[in-house]
C-alpha cells in the first residue's frame, strides 16, 4: 500500500470526511482494505471498519492476518461477531472464523446466528478435524436431482444460484442425496427439454471422503485440474465441496510451515510476532545446535595428539562438517518433496536408498578426487592429510546421502512429519558423524 495513499486516508479520517473515504474504499478489493487497516492505528482502522457494509466488512475480516484478526475478535461481543460477520460469510469461512474463538465464545456466537440452517451447518462442520476435507469444505453449492427434467432443473438452479457468490459445478444426486454425477452447463443448453438430468450428466465424478487429509485433497485437485471437488460421506452422500481458493490457502500455509521447520523453527511465526514468540520458536533448534557443537568439541579434544602431529588436519574441519551437512540436507529435501507430492512412497525405502547410493557414489568420487589432487600438489604424496581428507570426504558424502534419505522416509512410516528431518537435524547429525569419521580415519592412517 502506497505511503501517499495511506497518508491521504489518515487525513480523511482526521477530518471525519466519511463520504470521501467511503468513495475511496468502494474502489478497493477487501484484501486491499485489510492491508490498509494493518497500516493504520487501531483507532483509525476501527473508524474505517464502521464505514463498510456488512458483506464487505466480513470479507475484509477474513483477509486480515490471522493474529490481528484473533486480537480483533477478542474485543468484539459475540452478537456483533455473529450478525456483523458470520451471517455474511460462506460456511467454510464462518467455521474458520469461529475456530479461532475459545469454546465458550464459539457457543455464544452460534446462538446469535439468525439463520438456523446456517447455524446447523456450522455446528456440523465444527465436528470435523480442521486438517481433513470435512473441516475445509463449504455447504454452498448447486445441487440437482437426477430425475428432474431440463426445465425443472433450470428453475431450481436459478433459485439456488441467488444465494451463491460463485458457481463452480452443478452436482447431481439421487433421492437419498448420494452423489451421482456432475451436470455440465453446456448440456443444459444443448439437450432437449424432455431429457432427464441423469441421461446427460457426467457420471462418476472425482470426489473425496469427508475424512480425507487436506494434503490428499490438494493432490487430487492438482492432478485432475479441478476448480472444486465434492465431499461425500461413507455411503456416498454429498456433504459439501472444497474450492480451489480454499486449497491455495492451505498450500501456502503448509509450504510456510515446512519451510520454517526445515529452517529450524519449531512453530509457525510471522515477522510481526512478539519477541517472546519468535524467541520460543528459534531457541529449541539453537540449543540442539549448541549441544551438537559441544559434542564436536569433545570429539576433537580426544584427538589433540593427532593435531600436534598433523596440524594441517585442522584446516579441513569446516570442509568435512559443511559437506556432510549440505549433502544430507539435499538428500532429505528431495525425499520430503517426493513424499509431499506423492511421487515417492515410504514403502519404496530400499529402492530410494539404492538410487541415492549411486548418486552419492558419483558425487563422493568426484569430490574426493578433486580434494586429493589439491592436497597431492600442496602436501605431497606421502602426507597423511592427502589421503585422510579424501577418504573422509568420500565416507561422509556416502553416509550423509543415505542418512538424509533414511530419516525422512522412516519418519513418514511412523506418521511423523518428515519436514522436521531437513535442515538443522540432518546438518547437526552429519556434522558430528563426519568429525568422528574424519578423526578415526586420520588415526588409522597415521
Amino acid at each position: 500500500m502506497d505511503e501517499t495513499y495511506i497518508t491521504n486516508v489518515k487525513q480523511l479520517i482526521e477530518q471525519k470526511e466519511a463520504d470521501q473515504l467511503k468513495t475511496l474504499l468502494a474502489a478497493l478489493h477487501p484484501a486491499d482494505i485489510a492491508e490498509l487497516c494493518n497500516d493504520l492505528e487501531a483507532e483509525e482502522a476501527s473508524w474505517v471498519y464502521r464505514l463498510l457494509d456488512n458483506e464487505t466488512a466480513a470479507d475484509v475480516l477474513m483477509e486480515m492476518d490471522e493474529d490481528v484478526r484473533k486480537e480483533f475478535l477478542e474485543l468484539l461481543p459475540s452478537e456483533t461477531i455473529a450478525k456483523r460477520f458470520v451471517d455474511y460469510l460462506d460456511t467454510d469461512d464462518a467455521v474458520d472464523l469461529i475456530r479461532e474463538l475459545d469454546e465458550d465464545k464459539q457457543e455464544e456466537v452460534i446462538s446469535h446466528i439468525e439463520d438456523i440452517e446456517q447455524a446447523g451447518d456450522i455446528v456440523d462442520l465444527l465436528k470435523y478435524d480442521e486438517d481433513t476435507a470435512g473441516g475445509l469444505m463449504g455447504r454452498e453449492m448447486v445441487i440437482v436431482n437426477e430425475n428432474w427434467s431440463m426445465p425443472e432443473c433450470l428453475k431450481e438452479m436459478r433459485l439456488q444460484a441467488e444465494q451463491l457468490d460463485e458457481i463452480y459445478y452443478v452436482y447431481v444426486v439421487d433421492d437419498e442425496q448420494r452423489l451421482q454425477g456432475v451436470f455440465p452447463l453446456k448440456k443444459m443448453i444443448t439437450s432437449p427439454s424432455v431429457s432427464k438430468v441423469k441421461h446427460v450428466m457426467k457420471k462418476d465424478p472425482v470426489s473425496v471422503h469427508v475424512d480425507t487429509p487436506i494434503d490428499e485433497v490438494v493432490q487430487i485437485i492438482e492432478k485432475y485440474n479441478l476448480v472444486s471437488v465434492p465431499v461425500v460421506d461413507s455411503i456416498g452422500r454429498l456433504l459439501g465441496q472444497i474450492t480451489v481458493d480454499d486449497v491455495m490457502d492451505e498450500v501456502r500455509e503448509q509450504s510456510e510451515r515446512d519451510y520454517q521447520l526445515a529452517s529450524g523453527l519449531s512453530s509457525d511465526v510471522e515477522t510481526d510476532d512478539k519477541v517472546t514468540r519468535q524467541t520460543a520458536a528459534r531457541l529449541p533448534w539453537l540449543l540442539i545446535g549448541m549441544i551438537g557443537g559441544i559434542g564436536n568439541s569433545v570429539i576433537l579434544g580426544n584427538f589433540d595428539t593427532t593435531f600436534v602431529t598433523h596440524p594441517e588436519m585442522a584446516l579441513y574441519i569446516p570442509l568435512i562438517g559443511g559437506t556432510g551437512g549440505n549433502v544430507g540436507t539435499q538428500s532429505s529435501a528431495i525425499v520430503v518433496q517426493g513424499l509431499a507430492n506423492s511421487s515417492l512412497d515410504a514403502k519404496d525405502l530400499a529402492k530410494q536408498i539404492s538410487k541415492e547410493s549411486v548418486v552419492a557414489l558419483i558425487n563422493a568420487t568426484i569430490i574426493s578426487m578433486l580434494v586429493y589432487i589439491y592436497n597431492f600438489v600442496r602436501f605431497g604424496a606421502t602426507a597423511t592429510v592427502t589421503y585422510s581428507v579424501s577418504i573422509s570426504l568420500f565416507s561422509v558424502v556416502m553416509f550423509a546421502s543415505i542418512f538424509g534419505t533414511l530419516v525422512p522416509m522412516t519418519l513418514e512410516k511412523l506418521k511423523i512429519d518428515p519436514a522436521i528431518a531437513t535442515g538443522p537435524f540432518i546438518a547437526i547429525t552429519n556434522d558430528i558423524i563426519g568429525m568422528m569419521l574424519y578423526m578415526g580415519i586420520t588415526v588409522l592412517l597415521s
